[in-house]
Formats: structure tokens, sequence, C-alpha cells
């Protein structure tokens, strides 16, 4: 506005109190969420955020697994409870699962002295390979208190991996599948219960003088 423009009497033209009418004042910042307004350096929005604080990772369990199946026997001391309590360590092992249990069962020893067996037979799903399993069921055995003062004697646990997976294994250490479960109704009985698919209905008619008796 030039100076012949601007009214002498101090007041504001009509056209610049028009102007000034129409003008909003700028909005005020939102108050935070304690009450009070962000500062004028403070930032608002996503970037402000803090960062999430990043929490420990559990243990995988997305590992590779195979099915294998354990038979379990004990003729000393409370056979019955050693068996069960081998079921529990077995499921506990390091990335293995115990998936099927078989009843228990009651024999006469086969190949074997002593009083009568508790038998059962499991299935897991395990990451360790055979090798490797079979050391961690003889840990077992030994926590258990097995011995073996001589061929066959009688034991506080006997644990007998059969199968795992497809594995084909012939060494001093170890023969899978297990070389004579096919010869014993302590051993198919309790698998048949748990996995029929796994016992030809041959191998058990030739085992059929066998005296098994189901108790639990």
């Amino acid at each position: 506005m030039s100076a012949t423009d601007r009214p002498k009497d101090g007041k504001k033209s009509p056209v610049a109190a028009k102007a000034a009418k129409g003008s909003k004042p700028a909005p005020k910042a939102a108050p935070r969420a304690g009450g009070k307004p962000p500062s004028a350096g403070s930032k608002s929005g996503p970037s402000a955020r803090r960062a999430p604080t990043s929490r420990p990772r559990g243990p995988r369990e997305d590992y590779p697994t195979v099915q294998a199946f354990v038979a379990i026997g004990a003729n000393l001391g409370d056979a019955e409870a050693a068996v069960k309590a081998a079921m529990a360590a077995i499921g506990a092992l390091q990335r293995t699962q115990v998936t099927a249990r078989s009843s228990l069962y009651r024999s006469e020893p086969v190949d074997a002295e002593g009083p009568d067996f508790i038998n059962a037979v499991v299935a897991v799903r395990t990451g360790l390979d055979a090798e490797q399993f079979l050391v961690a069921l003889q840990r077992l055995e030994t926590l258990a208190g097995r011995e073996r003062p001589f061929p066959n004697a009688p034991r506080t646990l006997d644990l007998d991996l059969l199968m795992h997976g497809n594995s084909v294994i012939d060494t001093p250490a170890l023969t899978l599948p297990h070389p004579r479960m096919r010869e014993r109704a302590f051993v198919l009985k309790p698998l048949a219960e748990i996995a029929p698919d796994k016992v030809p209905r041959a191998a058990l008619a030739r085992v059929t003088g066998q005296v098994v008796k189901r108790i639990v």
C-alpha cells in the first residue's frame, strides 16, 4: 500500500480489514500423553518412535527329524517304574519327542537271566542321527544303574534301538534294523500295538509260542 493509499485517520482501509478478518491463527501443537505440548525442537510421528527392543529367541524346533523306535525292558528292582521313567527320559532327550507309547508287557527272560521282564516300545521323532541317538540311550541306561557283569545279566534298564528312519547300518557298535527284533514277542507285540505297519503278520505268527502278557 503506498503512502497515498493509507487513510489519514489511522484506521485500516476496508480492504486491509477484510484481509485481516479472513486470516486464521496457526494451529497449536496437540498436547502429548503427559498433558504438555511438544517443545519446538521435539519430533513427532513414526520417525520419533523408539525401535522395539529385540527379544531373545528361544530354541528352534523346526529341525529335521526321523521316526525311530526304542524297545524298553527291565527285570531288576521296580521294573515297572523303571520302564515308565525311561519313557519320560527318552522324551526329554535333546531334539527328541516321544510320539507313541505302548502298553507294558510282562515276559520271561529270553537269552537272559533273572526275574520276568517288564517291556514296552516307544515311537519317537528325533533330530539325532542313529549313532548320536544310540549314545544318548546308553547314557540313560548308565544313569539308571545298568551294569554288565556278564553277558545277558539281569538289568535295571535295557534300551534297544530297533529302527531309525530308513537307516541300514552294520557296524560293531550298531546294527539297524535291530537284527533280532523279529524273533522276540516282547518286542513285536508292543511294536505292533503302536505301529502295526512295522510288524508283518508272519513275524507275529512265528513268536506265538513266547508268553507275553499285557499288564498296563
